[in-house]
């Protein structure tokens, strides 16, 4: 059944190469951002990406049922790239066929959608305004 969950960002929550981080709760305590920094770095590293200059955001998502990690960034022009990892078990697993991201996540995609059309996606794109523009919603 679906509840609202805690999601939560601050404008000091960027990681070294400028993304937004945004953490989601299924149990409405706060997510210890640091059991995801080695995966996110990891899959970074696979992505041929200039991340400094890409607008995008990560999404660590503390589920019910397991770690979910959600990187999204934006390239040709208006398409929004996505990366999910999960860890199970056997440690963190990339499996777009097993995995994506879920509906909670769709209200930060959503938001970022309409800040990447306001703030990029224009003559005069201003990559500073869209890294400020944050959604957040402490439910829980």
């Amino acid at each position: 059944m679906f509840r609202p969950r805690r999601i939560e960002s601050h404008a000091d929550w960027v990681d070294r190469d400028g993304l937004k981080v945004y953490t989601v709760s299924a149990d409405g305590r706060p997510v210890d951002r640091s059991k995801y920094a080695d995966r996110l770095a990891e899959v970074k590293s696979r992505k041929a990406v200039d991340w400094r200059s890409t607008p995008g955001f990560v999404i660590m998502h503390e589920g019910a049922s397991a770690p979910y990690l959600v990187l999204a960034w934006w390239g040709n022009a208006n398409e929004l790239f996505t990366s999910v990892s999960v860890k199970g078990q056997g440690g963190w697993i990339e499996d777009p066929s097993r995995y994506s991201f879920c509906l909670w996540d769709l209200e930060i995609i959503w938001h970022e959608r309409n800040a990447f059309v306001d703030l990029v996606y224009r003559d005069a794109p201003d990559m500073q305004a869209y890294r400020d523009a944050r959604y957040c919603n402490l439910v829980g």
